[in-house]
């Protein structure tokens, strides 16, 4: 019965594949014991996909989705036959790789290793769900699905090494170790024992047969008992019962061929000229899912009642951010944005329950510490090390787990270790904030590769996501209001140095992206302008004033929300000639700029103040660049 199973996940995921002419059937054929014998082991309820307890499946290789959507499909999920032979369609719930618009999809994946961090991420979220809420309402487990691109990624080494300094016992990754890559044999490209890598990171390591279903259902109860973190070693054969296919590289991405598939149907006992068949026994075995879990969930449910826990998972669900008590600033002081950040920060996670977060090994030049709040998993403070990449990945599940808003910090310029994460939490739409600070050649003498140049405009193409390079404290509180309840992920990108103190907008305010902060009645220029060259803007601008030219100054903490504003208030603040003045390579401020005055190479060592003036940006030498256009 588990052979048919399997065999059942095996053709609906060919056909699939065929019937697209488009996808990665290999994998899928050879996964299909392995997730059948996963089947019997998870606690799931289909007909509720969010229930707070069930055990997370994490699929990190997304390519083997035909399999993913097979057995979701056949397990009583909201996916029907049709939705499988619109696989890979546009407006089809079965896309190419899994995204969230899939019922039973925990997370999107794809970009390998990905989802392997998530899973650590999922796991760290349900130790830590469980020290709030108590472990009779938090006990699920965490499983992944990965293969040897995974393991190559260097995300994979980052999260699994903080999977094992928290001793998440309850994550289970099940390591498909076919031996194949689209180039061919693995070992042309990854050699190393990956036993005794795990070992040495301080996992349990079990190997198996992957197409053993007693030794898969051995391994995974042991995994379930034990205190570590687990790795299942599945040696398994791509394109598993697809005849001369088997074992190939060819089947990894291209369709098996409607004939092959007919052989190799008929070579199991199933009917060849049936095309998305699932036998009346198999379905049963599978749906089998629908009851036991509503079981489960009853259980649950039961548990939850009797529980004094009630209100606090009220709150975790439906965090209330107008009750945050902001801190009080003197708007008149110069400070740093880091430092306004650092009490914000504090504010609201004495507010949220929910709210956490931690830094690449920065937090006290990030200014991120979370004050007498404990460190994980007890407190709120995560210490990631220098593991940029995992960190903003395992950020990301938490925020995808249902109950946290985590955020993740690092030096601006060091962006680029996370930006695949980053890019993840936009397209998931995912409440995951990102702390950049050092934000511009104002980190001085550390010089250019510590100097952020490109990296903000970067983060001003990635759809679903909002940019705050702030200037002053007030911009910077006004943001977090925004951006706590923002449906997109978002960045602040801080100063290191001391601001200027600044005046509150005239008209306009952040949450329209940009805001005028200087009128003149008849402006020969209006200087526009982000974090620390707004003040810098209004000095020269109070210079053109002494020699009766007119300039105004506007402010924009946020370009992606400027964007959104209609025409009548981008021309209320874009009057005369608009010259963007950033330190940074901003060529997106072509946008609403005539000129640009901004950073045209890297940068360089020395005083924040000294490079500043090396590249133009002081009082004199922008006064001058005004008074020759």
């Amino acid at each position: 019965m588990l052979q048919k199973q399997a065999n059942t996940l095996r053709f609906l995921s060919a056909d699939m594949v065929q019937e697209a002419n488009s996808g990665h059937p290999g994998a899928a054929l050879g996964l299909a014991d392995i997730l059948t014998a996963l089947s019997y082991h998870l606690k799931h309820n289909p007909k509720n996909p969010s229930w707070l307890n069930r055990d997370r499946i994490v699929f990190s290789g997304g390519h083997i989705s035909a399999l993913i959507y097979s057995f979701l499909h056949l397990s009583g999920y909201d996916i029907s036959l049709n939705d499988l032979k619109n696989f890979r369609q546009l407006y089809s719930k079965t896309p190419g790789h899994p995204e969230l618009i899939t019922p039973g999809i925990e997370i999107a994946t794809g970009p390998l290793g990905q989802g392997l961090a998530n899973a650590v991420g999922f796991a760290m979220a349900a130790k830590k769900a469980a020290k709030l809420l108590g472990e009779d309402l938090i006990n699920h487990n965490v499983y992944c699905l990965c293969g040897d691109g995974d393991l190559q990624e260097g995300i994979s080494y980052e999260a699994c090494s903080l999977a094992s300094l928290h001793k998440l016992d309850n994550l289970i990754i099940i390591y498909d170790s076919n031996g194949i890559s689209i180039e061919g044999d693995v070992k042309i490209a990854f050699n190393e024992d990956v036993s005794l890598r795990f070992k040495a990171q301080g996992f349990e390591v079990f190997e198996i047969d992957g197409h053993d279903f007693k030794q898969i259902d051995e391994a995974l109860k042991k995994a379930k008992r034990s205190l570590k973190p687990s790795l299942i070693i599945a040696k398994t054969t791509i394109a598993k019962n697809a005849l001369e296919l088997e074992g190939s590289h060819h089947s990894h991405g291209a369709p098996l061929g409607s004939e092959l598939i007919q052989r190799a149907k008929k070579a199991s006992g199933f009917d060849p000229n049936k095309t998305f068949f699932v036998p009346d026994d198999v379905r049963l075995r599978f749906e089998s899912a629908i009851e036991l879990g509503d079981l489960e969930e009853a259980k649950w449910k039961a548990e939850l009642e009797k529980s004094d826990k009630k209100d606090l998972l009220e709150r975790l669900l439906n965090p209330n951010f107008d009750e945050i008590n902001y801190p009080d600033f003197d708007f008149s002081k110069d400070m740093a944005t880091r430092d306004s950040n650092f009490e914000i920060l504090n504010a609201i996670a004495k507010n949220l329950e929910g709210f956490l977060g931690g830094s690449a090994d920065l937090a006290p030049s990030n200014k991120t510490e979370l004050k007498g709040m404990g460190d994980f998993v007890e407190g709120k403070n995560i210490h990631y090390g220098i593991r940029e990449h995992a960190m903003a990945a395992i950020n990301n599940a938490f925020a995808r787990y249902g109950l946290f808003l985590p955020f993740s910090a690092t030096f601006f310029v060091f962006s680029e270790y996370l930006k695949p994460a980053a890019r993840m939490a936009a397209l998931m739409k995912l409440k995951h904030f990102f702390i950049f600070t050092h934000d511009s050649i104002g980190v001085g003498e550390d010089g250019p590769t510590h100097q952020p140049i490109e990296q903000l405009s970067t983060f001003r193409a990635m759809p679903n996501f909002l940019s705050f390079r702030v200037a002053n404290a007030y911009e910077n509180l006004k943001a977090w209001q925004i951006a706590l309840k923002s449906e997109f992920p978002c960045a602040f990108i801080l100063s290191r140095q001391k601001l200027k103190a600044l005046s509150k907008p005239i008209f306009g305010d952040v949450e329209n992206g940009a805001y005028l902060l200087k009128e003149d009645a008849n402006p020969k220029f209006t200087l526009l302008a982000s974090g620390s060259e707004l003040a810098l803007c209004m000095s020269v601008a109070e210079k053109l004033n002494e020699n009766n030219i007119g300039c105004n100054v506007v402010s924009m903490p946020c370009f992606e929300l400027f964007e959104k504003q209609d025409e009548a208030y981008k021309q209320r603040l874009l009057k005369s000639k608009v010259v963007g003045v950033e330190a940074l390579h901003s060529l997106e401020l072509y946008k609403f700029c005539d000129e640009l005055y901004i950073m045209q190479s890297f940068g360089e060592s020395g005083k924040d103040s000294d490079v500043f003036a090396h590249f133009g940006f002081n009082i004199e030498k922008l006064y001058e660049y005004l008074l020759r256009l």
